[in-house]
């Protein structure tokens, strides 16, 4: 049997190109995976930071809020309650 050594030389150098390029496609992958988890877990990071006051600005308000300058009489006799002051004595 007389063996080709010209043939087992490309038979091996296509192999080590394949593996080198299989190789490179697995370092990419991994470079580009390892970005993306970075990112995502900085803006992660980002939005559960504690919120800091008047950092950011808050809509709306009272619809009525004139309401709130004179209590009504539910309200003062609640207060009445909680505080202990009773009426009645």
């Amino acid at each position: 049997m007389c063996v080709d050594k010209t043939n087992m030389a490309d038979e091996q150098l296509t192999k080590n190109l394949a593996y080198f390029v299989l190789v490179l496609v697995f370092v990419g992958m991994a470079w580009i995976i390892a970005k993306r988890a970075g990112e995502n877990r900085q803006s992660m990071l980002d939005a559960a930071a504690p919120k800091v006051a008047g950092e950011d600005t808050l809509d709306g308000g009272a619809k009525n809020p004139s309401q709130f300058d004179e209590p009504d009489e539910d309200a003062l006799e609640e207060m009445a309650e909680l505080l202990g002051e009773d009426d009645e004595d």
